[in-house]
């Protein structure tokens, strides 16, 4: 079912895409011959990403809006937990917009990218293999906005640097510190830290810029 030689798509990545818990990878099995169904399954993984490689590799950015980076991540709460969706701009690390949820569902990732699409759009979408990121929806939404996909590649740690960097950030200096109990107290800390984030945090990386900042004065320059 996963190939662990695989050169092009790290095992947790199949393991997501396949629905299967990724320490059973590793268990030896009975019945070591593939069923059509699996065969079936890693054919289509192998399509995916032979026809959306990773785009970033020697590109030189240089302006807001040329590439922007999206992720998921999990955020706790004193009475549970909920997923983090996230869109920042490469060049000016501004958080275009984000999406709370307590599912993994993609509709809340499609509803995010909408809303930020209804604003701006990127050259290029940079994301991971990750099953949000390779179905059909998702896919078709960027291709109707004429957006190019870009997909990380195998061992690759630094090909979402930007976005991680942003996630570190977030739960180092906001959600360890909180403790948010509940989804209510969660989106307010959240809508908090990104507008501090965006027009008040100073980046070095930016000249001490701050990133709305950086990337409004450089949009406007485009614009003129």
């Amino acid at each position: 079912m996963v190939e662990l030689d695989n050169a092009n798509i790290t095992v947790k990545r199949q393991a997501e895409l396949l629905s299967v818990n990724r320490t059973s990878v590793y268990r030896p099995t009975k019945e070591q011959r593939e069923s059509e169904e699996n065969v079936r399954l890693m054919h289509r993984i192998d399509e995916i990403y032979m026809k959306h490689p990773y785009l970033l590799r020697g590109l030189t950015i240089d302006r807001p809006n040329q590439v922007w980076g999206i992720d998921i991540t999990y955020l706790r709460m004193g009475k549970g937990f909920m997923y983090l969706f996230l869109i920042i701009d490469w060049y000016s690390r501004k958080v275009i917009d984000y999406e709370l949820s307590s599912t993994l569902e993609k509709g809340f990732i499609l509803k995010c990218l909408k809303r930020a699409f209804s604003r701006c759009k990127p050259e290029i979408m940079n994301s991971d293999q990750g099953s949000h990121f390779t179905n059909s929806d998702y896919l078709e939404l960027l291709e109707k906005e004429g957006i190019k996909v870009s997909m990380e590649g195998k061992g690759r740690a630094t090909d979402n640097s930007r976005t991680e960097r942003f996630f570190r950030s977030l739960k180092y200096e906001c959600i360890y510190i909180n403790e948010f109990e509940d989804p209510r107290a969660l989106r307010q800390g959240i809508a908090r830290y990104v507008q501090f984030y965006n027009e008040e945090r100073p980046h070095q990386s930016l000249g001490e810029a701050r990133p709305v900042q950086f990337y409004d004065h450089n949009v406007n320059q485009i614009a003129s």
